[in-house]
């Protein structure tokens, strides 16, 4: 899924995975099929209405948080994690759990009744991929849209965004030197970024 350093990613992709987003948030849900509906509600609201990648995003979360919690050691009460961060021009979602002896991984068989979410996955999203880390793992997916077609709301709201996060970092630079903050990493548009919001 990620290159190692003695293949290094061609420039445009180590572009792309440098972007930074938005957090739209982290919810922590409990390994229960009850989850799923919370999920759901957490995708809409943090989308909110009228956003042109609403529906899929709602669709894959649900997907993926199902997937967790059938097939994941988070599953009967354990921590699921899901990440939501607005790319501007996709939508980043991670779905962090447990882990378990098997990756999951995608299913080709029309007739098998296991493995069909991720096939919805890898058909809506514009990238997607799983990592392992530290007793813990994470699927992303990515939704693309035309942000242009968005409503004149939302793009309001995500460069006033964009305009306030860049005059407040201009402003701590100014004040005490160039230093990221610890406790408050940017939201980053990829797996390995996204992750560091995840305990």
């Amino acid at each position: 899924m990620f290159p190692d350093v003695a293949n290094p990613l061609p420039t445009e992709e180590v572009r792309r995975r440098m972007r930074t987003g938005t957090l739209l948030g982290v919810i922590d849900l409990v390994g229960r099929p009850e989850s799923v509906q919370l999920a759901r509600q957490f995708a809409s609201s943090r989308l909110g209405e009228g956003h042109p990648a609403l529906e899929d995003v709602i669709l894959l979360t649900s997907e993926v948080v199902t997937n967790a919690i059938t097939h994941s050691n988070s599953r009967d009460g354990g921590k699921v994690t899901v990440v939501m961060v607005e790319c501007h021009e996709y939508i980043h979602v991670n779905v962090s759990d447990a882990g378990a002896d098997t990756a999951p991984r995608l299913r080709t068989d029309a007739n098998g009744e296991n493995g069909r979410g991720l096939v919805l996955v890898d058909a809506l999203s514009r990238d997607w991929g799983v990592r392992e880390d530290a007793g813990r793992r994470t699927v992303f997916f990515e939704v693309a849209y035309d942000f242009r077609q968005a409503p004149a709301h939302l793009r309001q709201s995500a460069m006033r965004r964009t305009a306030e996060r860049a005059a407040r970092t201009v402003t701590e630079s100014a004040a005490v030197g160039w230093k990221a903050p610890d406790d408050a990493p940017a939201a980053g548009c990829h797996a390995t970024e996204a992750e560091r919001w995840v305990e």
